[in-house]
């Protein structure tokens, strides 16, 4: 007979296996040992449960979902930072832009200056108002430097009187480009400007040339000086030019006319020509003068108005320019 052994409290800690420890006692010797090893072994190697299966599935799709919200976030960085490098490639090509365009137009300028110098005598002589001369040699410095840069579309040529008929143009304002557009038109309208860009060189000195007006905006007195002056001009056969806005929209939205443009018109019988510019502000937004943006820009000449009433003229000029920039997806205040 076998002798029967009973495992101590130690010996059933120390086993590792929980199916071998669950055998309450083991058989040394004989037949019964042996089929008592085979049913232990086999019980060692008995397939799991359901149950385990099921909680080893739940575990792997967790992990399958963790792995594939890492990817997807991998992938969201990956697109940011493509993103990001693209942007900063654009805002490097309009820096390196802008500055070649200032490069150009001061080039020209120093060329185109001393024409205008030279041919001043004569101008004073025989145009001190309208400069035809100047303002030819100024469309050529204007049209030279927008040309290497954006491309520009006039519709309503047909609209803009001739040279020899003066009328008082308005537009809107968007971008320090404005000026350069609307000095390829080749009309002879003397601008109204800040009394400080009388101080740059060249560019300054060109302004005075071609009869620039000169205004303080805050001084009161510059003011009505100013609209005394563009009277006296227009009566003496010349054109004068407006922002009735008075400064560059900050965000691109039209916004509220001034009536001093008006008033001229009305105390000259002078027809208002509107104007809409489009697209300027885009390439050189508003307080962003170092950067120049690729692009294109429209100008649309509407049919001149006239009337008695300033109020009046005001009124239709602005309706017209807004109802154009509305049209082409600009926004209105």
């Amino acid at each position: 007979m076998g002798t029967l052994l009973h495992p101590g409290p130690a010996a059933a800690a120390a086993s590792p296996i929980p199916v071998a420890s669950s055998s309450a006692h083991a058989v040394v010797g004989g037949g019964r040992a042996r089929s008592l090893r085979h049913r232990v072994s086999v019980g060692a190697f008995r397939s799991p449960s359901p149950q385990v299966l099921a909680t080893s599935w739940r575990g792997r799709g967790r992990d399958t979902i963790v792995r594939s919200d890492v990817v997807a976030g991998g992938a969201a960085a990956a697109a940011a930072g493509d993103s990001t490098q693209a942007l900063s490639d654009l805002q490097v090509a309009s820096r390196v832009r802008g500055v070649c365009f200032y490069l150009v137009t001061a080039v020209a300028a120093i060329f185109l200056f001393v024409a205008m110098v030279a041919v001043h005598p004569l101008v004073l002589l025989f145009d001190r108002y309208r400069r035809r001369a100047q303002h030819y040699i100024a469309k050529i410095w204007a049209t030279l430097t927008i040309s290497m840069f954006y491309k520009l579309e006039v519709e309503g040529m047909e609209n803009l009187p001739p040279n020899s008929s003066p009328a008082v143009y308005v537009a809107n304002h968007q971008s320090f480009l404005d000026i350069y557009t609307l000095l390829t038109l080749g009309r002879c309208f003397k601008f109204i400007s800040k009394t400080s860009i009388f101080m740059f060189p060249i560019i300054g000195w060109a302004m005075y040339l071609l009869g620039v007006i000169p205004l303080r905006r805050m001084d009161s007195r510059s003011q009505l000086d100013c609209l005394k002056r563009c009277v006296d001009l227009v009566r003496k056969g010349a054109s004068v030019f407006f922002f009735p806005e008075g400064t560059r929209s900050r965000d691109g939205k039209l916004g509220v006319f001034k009536r001093g443009a008006f008033s001229v018109a009305t105390k000259t019988g002078a027809p208002v020509i509107p104007i809409t510019l489009i697209g300027t502000g885009n390439l050189m937004p508003s307080g962003m003068e170092s950067i120049l943006n690729s692009g294109s820009v429209k100008v649309i000449i509407h049919r001149p108005i006239q009337g008695n009433d300033a109020e009046t003229l005001c009124s239709e000029a602005r309706n017209v320019i807004a109802d154009t920039l509305l049209l082409h997806g600009y926004g209105v205040h």
